[in-house]
């Protein structure tokens, strides 16, 4: 059993940059990739297994063909696959907005899901900064009042980032990533956004992008909260690692390895994915079988494969499971 390596989808939109290219080995024939959609069952972007007997197969494919054995214990208890990660490379603000939970979601959006989703800080300029939630509270009036006057930029929390910061944003909370950083997007594996302020920038066709006001006053949370840190690492022989995210759909966790980190057989509880985000390794498993990694490589082990360690004088990777929930 080898682990599958898979080639990403990719986005354009219009704040997008170059970084996913020139850093991380994206190829495109546009001028720009906004998003490479990494581990990915959604129609509108699925990821492609690029080694194996299984190449060139979606990965919704690849584990529709033994659903429970590949995903897992926990991931086999969701009706599809429920998460979807993404690199996102933002030149510009992207726009501000805020998503549903699943009651909402389900109500509204012909039965989707809602989404939950982790900001990782793989890199940034000096004084980049992101929005995150409002300043104060605000009554729904209120917010939807300083929607439509163009105010509500002077009531959003702007929060400054730095590599390796991490945020987790729960449904309704407003959010917006600021232009120049390049993040990690762990994520339910749901599209919807509903989108309240853009800047007024419209296409290469002069078009504006549709803003979603009313059906984003209504689930938006319009009180203050602070962002959600990482938690503290924990340091290991040869490598440090620290949860970044742990919610229903997934668990995150970022490794720095300086020489090895060694993991038991998943026992069908979980498949793993592995995204590198700096650096170089090797994956060694069956015993000495190597397959190198490189930034921006994303991996697939199913929940039936065994023993593995990631080798490396200096890499960060994130790995993320759904693990079943008591």
């Amino acid at each position: 059993m080898e682990p599958l390596k898979l080639q990403s989808a990719l986005q354009d939109y219009i704040w997008g940059g170059t970084r996913l290219r020139d850093e991380f080995g994206k190829e495109s024939s546009k001028a720009r990739i906004a998003e490479s959609w990494e581990l990915s069952c959604h129609p509108a972007g699925p990821a492609v297994i690029v080694n194996s007997v299984y190449k060139g197969m979606t990965l919704k494919e690849y584990l529709e063909q033994d659903w429970s054995a590949r995903v897992g214990e926990g991931a086999a208890s969701f009706s599809s696959f429920p998460v979807l990660i993404k690199l996102i490379d933002a030149n510009l603000d992207l726009s501000v907005q805020v998503h549903p939970d699943d009651r909402y979601a389900r109500e509204n959006e012909n039965g989707e899901s809602g989404k939950t989703e982790c900001w990782y800080v793989v890199d940034c300029e000096e004084g980049a900064a992101l929005a995150y939630g409002l300043n104060r509270e605000l009554t729904k009036d209120e917010f939807r009042a300083h929607i439509l006057d163009g105010t509500l930029l002077d009531y959003v929390r702007l929060v400054p980032v730095h590599k390796g910061d991490v945020f987790f944003i729960e449904p309704g909370t407003l959010h917006a990533i600021g232009a120049g950083i390049l993040i990690a997007e762990i994520q339910s594996n749901s599209n919807i956004t509903y989108r309240i302020y853009d800047y007024e920038r419209t296409d290469e066709n002069g078009i504006s992008r549709e803003l979603n006001i009313e059906k984003a006053v209504a689930v938006t949370k319009t009180w203050s909260a602070p962002p959600r840190m990482k938690r503290p690492p924990m340091q290991q022989d040869g490598f440090s690692s620290t949860v970044i995210a742990d919610c229903p759909n997934f668990t995150s966790w970022e490794y720095h390895v300086t020489e090895h980190a060694d993991f038991p057989p998943s026992e069908g509880l979980s498949y793993t994915h592995l995204l590198v985000t700096d650096g170089e390794a090797a994956l060694v498993y069956d015993e000495g079988v190597t397959m190198p990694l490189r930034k921006g490589d994303s991996v697939f082990l199913p929940a039936n494969f065994g023993a593995y360690s990631v080798r490396s004088r200096g890499c960060t990777f994130i790995s993320t499971r759904t693990l079943p929930r008591m």
